[in-house]
């Protein structure tokens, strides 16, 4: 099932390059590629590496469709609990997103793969945001696990980005995270964990770019989400799109 999922993926992504290749035609893609290296994988304030990662990824959209592989290599190996060098988790996303008046909403569907032999599991999910004022955004996702878990978590975020003359751009970000029984790091469910983000971004070329981000990551309540081991975490990547 897992290895099928990867091939209707992968085939999704040549169909949709396929007309003109890369090229910008009117029935092209857009493809970005990049990678980033962090100092830590925190994901939902989970922390499932406190050392040194990388995270490369693929996207491709056409028309309000969106495909998306994502992949974890843990660079160090979390105190000889992780394979150092290896994948320890890929994702794969499917999408589709359109607009009603000023909220922009997006539904799709999430596989969830870890290639060390631990089960994989699968989410839908709808996400709904808006612009509120000149730079300001704010948005809330629900996702569901209907695989492994079978509960939901929402997350609820507000950001800002200024964008200077030279074309760097700034951003800021505050979310939360509120989980299910099952779907919660803890024995309980409720207000799961939040995270305060500063990122920046520059063109290198016009196609080429560079980013940095630093995070903070704690948890409402340590019967939700006990206390991680990564808090504080960073790190730069570099994309091209074509």
């Amino acid at each position: 099932m897992k290895k099928s999922v990867l091939l209707v993926l992968t085939g999704l992504i040549l169909v949709l390059t396929a007309s003109g290749g890369f090229s910008k035609t009117a029935y092209a893609a857009d493809v970005t590629g990049g990678v980033d290296f962090a100092s830590a994988y925190v994901w939902r304030g989970i922390t499932f590496n406190d050392g040194m990662v990388a995270q490369p990824y693929l996207d491709v959209a056409a028309d309000g469709f969106g495909i998306n592989i994502w992949g974890n290599m843990d660079i160090d190996d979390y105190d000889d609990t992780l394979d150092s060098g290896e994948f320890s988790e890929l994702d794969l996303t499917l999408s589709y997103g359109f607009s009603l008046d000023s909220v922009d909403v997006r539904l799709g569907y999430i596989e969830y793969l870890f290639p060390a032999g631990a089960d994989g599991t699968r989410e839908g999910f709808l996400g709904l945001s808006m612009e509120l004022m000149a730079g300001f955004s704010a948005g809330v996702t629900g996702y569901y696990d209907f695989d492994e878990v079978e509960d939901y978590y929402i997350n609820a975020s507000v950001g800002y980005e200024y964008n200077f003359d030279n074309s760097l751009s700034l951003g800021l970000g505050a979310e939360a995270g509120f989980a299910g029984d099952d779907a919660s790091a803890g024995k309980d469910g409720g207000f799961h964990e939040y995270l305060l983000s500063v990122d920046c971004s520059y063109p290198v070329t016009g196609a080429v770019e560079m980013s940095a981000f630093l995070a903070w990551a704690d948890n409402f309540d340590k019967y939700v989400l006990p206390d991680q081991d990564a808090d504080l975490f960073g790190g730069v990547g570099v994309s091209a799109s074509f």
